[in-house]
Order: structure tokens, then sequence, then C-alpha cells
């Protein structure tokens, strides 16, 4: 089973970007033609990138690709807002409790510099003329899962794209043995 998650998120993260934010954001598009023989060299990246709790947390979020947007919500049988996914992915696979906000949750973590992005790490966007106004999470290879906004659902887009590039804010990692991540 494990397995084949990490298939999936192998293949979402060579596969185009499924929706974009806005109508003015580029669609990512893929020329990768040896996909199939490149996935044995990048489970092993993967792995070797993701720590058991976020290998887990990738997984369980690929479970939820296609997951409606939803504002205010934190559901996966109703949908999620951004901030409202990573709680979400945070608590159920990790049993961390992370503020409801996504500029709390920026607060409540350690920031990180993009550089030093791993699989399970926050990275925040100003899509509202605010600082840390969207969150998602870090899956890898300059990419990331999200609730992207109404209309849309749960997908992988990639933080080197123009639009999110623009609107980046910082990344964050997530503090595993602390309380200043309680809500």
């Amino acid at each position: 089973m494990r397995s084949i998650l990490f298939l999936q998120l192998l293949l979402a993260l060579n596969l185009p970007a499924w929706s974009s934010p806005s109508e003015d954001s580029p669609t990512v598009v893929s020329n990768d033609r040896g996909l199939v023989s490149q996935i044995g060299s990048q489970m092993s990246v993967v792995k070797d990138k993701a720590s058991d709790h976020a290998a887990g947390m990738v997984e369980q979020a690929m479970g939820l690709l296609g997951v409606p947007y939803r504002r205010g919500g934190n559901s996966e049988n109703t949908g999620f807002d951004c901030s409202g996914f990573v709680r979400h992915l945070y608590e159920k696979s990790v049993g961390q409790i992370l503020p409801r906000r996504a500029v709390d949750q920026a607060r409540a973590t350690e920031v990180i510099e993009r550089d030093e992005l791993k699989p399970g790490d926050l990275v925040f966007f100003n899509t509202m003329r605010r600082a840390f106004s969207h969150v998602g999470i870090y899956v890898g290879d300059g990419k990331f899962i999200h609730a992207p906004r109404a209309g849309k659902a749960v997908n992988i887009d990639d933080m080197r794209s123009a639009y999110w590039q623009k609107r980046f804010n910082g990344a964050r990692r997530v503090p595993m043995n602390s309380d200043n991540a309680n809500p």
C-alpha cells in the first residue's frame, strides 16, 4: 500500500498541475517521456528526503487530491480551505494540532530557508494582498500540495511557476516535540 502511494506521489510530481489558482497563472507542462524509467530513482530520492512522519503525511495528502475547496472547510467529507487542509493533515498523520488560520500557522512554526525545504514543511504565499494568506505542504521537487481556491480542488502545484514565485512568503517547519504549535 505504501509503495502504491509513493508511486502516486511520483506520478503527481511529474504530471502537469491540474488546476491553477487563477486564470492568469500559467499551467505547468511536462515533456518527460521517460517517466517510467525515472520512477525507481525518484522513489529513492523521495524516501531519502522524507522522514517517516513526512512520508506518511505526504501519502495521506496524496489521498486527498481532488477534494473540493470549501471556505472554512476542514474535512475530507465536506472540503478544505488551505489552512484547514494543512491542519487536518498534521493532526491525522502526526497528531500535531496546528492553529486554524494560515497566518497563525506561520507564527507557530520555525522559519527555514527555501533551500532547506523537506517534504512535510509548510510553504506560505501572499495571495490576498497580505502576508501568509495561503499555505500548502511541500512534497519535494519544488512542488507543494494545497487547497487552492473556490471552484478548485486539492492539487499539486509547482512553486517555481511565475505565479507562485511572485507570491512566495516563506517556508516553515513544524516543531514535532513542542507545545508552541497548539491552537
